[in-house]
């Protein structure tokens, strides 16, 4: 009990951390957000034949809550625990009774309330600007989606602190990994305007499949309970594979 208690004192810090750190609400909670009203303003009530018809603006629901959630867990823990390890922040915790899981545990369920947050606040935003729908029926499919993508991320993140040399390379590397990933999945750019090679590329990576699943859940047009069961098994494969990786080589101590 004494553990999970300093579990939930490490996850109410990183609260207070992250809500207390402009350039992290920002850039996690705002800037996307801002992403939504841009895209929405600029393409209007356009539709997108290739998928049934889907009024693009519920269109950018679920691409934006999927920017969002990969920005709040991978992005987020990629660049913060890096900082932290370079610090020595993470070396002085190791030397504390403080068991390294609890760390971990506080800023990975940090990400993924964050993440939950998102996902309201995007929704919300969509039915009440756009008058997007709100996916009632499948709400199931958009809670495992969030929980298995969520979680997946977060592995990710660790396992990318891995090559990261120093606090001044994490917001570089990390970018370079997100960003193309965006263009290339459908996240900025509709997917009906993607060759069909590109996204054939980008169904390699995960950012795609966890848009996918999110799509389902979201789409008016879809049949059915809205869950994507091989899209998601995909994301969890790499989050199992970013786990491994994770708990092979983190590091503790810093590089530079």
């Amino acid at each position: 009990m004494r553990q999970v208690s300093l579990a939930l004192h490490e996850f109410r810090f990183a609260q207070k951390v992250f809500w207390r750190n402009p350039a992290s609400v920002f850039f996690t909670a705002l800037l996307p957000v801002l992403f939504l009203l841009i895209f929405a303003t600029i393409f209007g009530d356009d539709t997108i034949k290739d998928l049934g018809g889907v009024k693009i603006t519920t269109y950018y629901i679920p691409a934006i809550i999927t920017l969002a959630v990969i920005s709040a867990t991978m992005v987020n823990l990629a660049m913060n625990v890096t900082i932290a390890r370079e610090e020595g922040l993470l070396k002085r915790g190791r030397g504390t009774p403080l068991p390294p899981w609890v760390f971990i545990a506080g800023r990975v369920g940090n990400a993924i309330v964050i993440s939950a947050i998102m996902v309201v606040v995007v929704t919300l935003i969509g039915k009440l600007l756009y008058d997007a729908p709100i996916p009632w029926d499948r709400i199931p499919a958009v809670i495992v989606t969030l929980v298995v993508g969520a979680a997946s991320f977060c592995c990710l993140g660790l396992a990318i602190t891995v090559i990261i040399p120093s606090r001044e390379a994490a917001s570089a590397i990390t970018n370079a990994i997100t960003l193309p990933l965006y263009f290339l999945s459908g996240i900025f750019i509709p997917e009906n305007e993607i060759p069909d090679g590109v996204l054939s590329f980008a169904n390699h990576f995960p950012v795609r499949d966890f848009f996918q699943a999110f799509f389902s859940a979201y789409s008016p047009k879809t049949v059915g309970s809205g869950f994507e069961w091989g899209e998601l098994a995909v994301v969890a494969l790499w989050g199992l594979a970013g786990l491994i990786i994770a708990l092979r080589y983190f590091r503790w101590t810093p590089r530079s």
